[in-house]
């Protein structure tokens, strides 16, 4: 078939010179050959990219974004949007299980990449131990924080679970300001006193939105602990 010898083209094209030279809708119709069998994926990959603008917004695209394009059925949309994530995880993966997070900086720098890709508001509470290595990173929520009621409780589980010295709180605003809300700041202090009330210091609470991270700690949002302390008197 005219199809067959097209893919067989395209897959010997990519194992000579890697995706060098590939457009944007050719990588797509690559990755599709493999979800969606004996059929021109040339006009889907067309429509993907005119949906979402570029080949990254298209693997950033959640499932049920991607199934509105014709031609784009269960399969194929959750083949598609496990690439940003799995790229993610062997990131963090390759950073190793007990990465320190040794000042500030660092842990903006780690939030960006653990939400990186993120198109739904995310709530992380990140353990670490006293070397300020990381421990867990617990998922407390997904979507808004009000649908969560339970939220501190789970914190603090996550830190008693995993046995934290301190917990890195983060979470992201996508397509907005990395800026807290007052609700962020207000659920902040609390989740500070009830973590110091179990010995566990709360160590910040970074927002971050796009590559952008905003501290509360930096912006004197909530009570400095000792972690990073040195930070703040440069």
């Amino acid at each position: 078939m005219e199809h067959d010898g097209h893919r067989r083209r395209m897959r010997a094209r990519y194992a000579k010179q890697g995706l060098e030279g590939f457009a944007g809708h050719e990588v797509l119709e690559l990755l599709l050959f493999y979800a969606i069998p004996q059929k021109n994926v040339n006009p889907v990959a067309h429509e993907l990219l005119e949906r979402f603008g570029s080949l990254s917004g298209v693997l950033q695209a959640e499932p049920e974004q991607l199934r509105k394009v014709d031609g784009i059925g269960e399969y194929a949309a959750v083949y598609l949007s496990l690439f940003t994530k799995v790229a993610r995880y062997a990131q963090l993966e390759k950073a190793g299980a007990r990465v320190a997070i040794p000042n500030r900086g660092a842990a903006e720098e780690y939030c960006i990449n653990l939400l990186a890709g993120e198109r739904h508001e995310v709530f992380y509470a990140i353990c670490m131990d006293a070397q300020m290595r990381v421990l867990h990173n617990a998922l407390i929520a997904k979507g808004s924080l009000s649908g969560v009621p339970a939220y501190p409780r789970l914190v603090a589980e996550a830190a008693l679970n995993h046995n934290a010295h301190s917990v890195l709180l983060c979470h992201n605003h996508p397509g907005g300001s990395p800026g807290p809300s007052q609700a962020d700041v207000e659920s902040t202090r609390r989740l500070g006193v009830l973590l110091h009330g179990m010995e566990v210091k709360l160590a910040d609470h970074i927002i971050v939105a796009d590559e952008r991270a905003f501290s509360m700690v930096a912006h004197h949002l909530m009570e400095l602990e000792e972690t990073w302390k040195e930070e703040r008197r440069t």
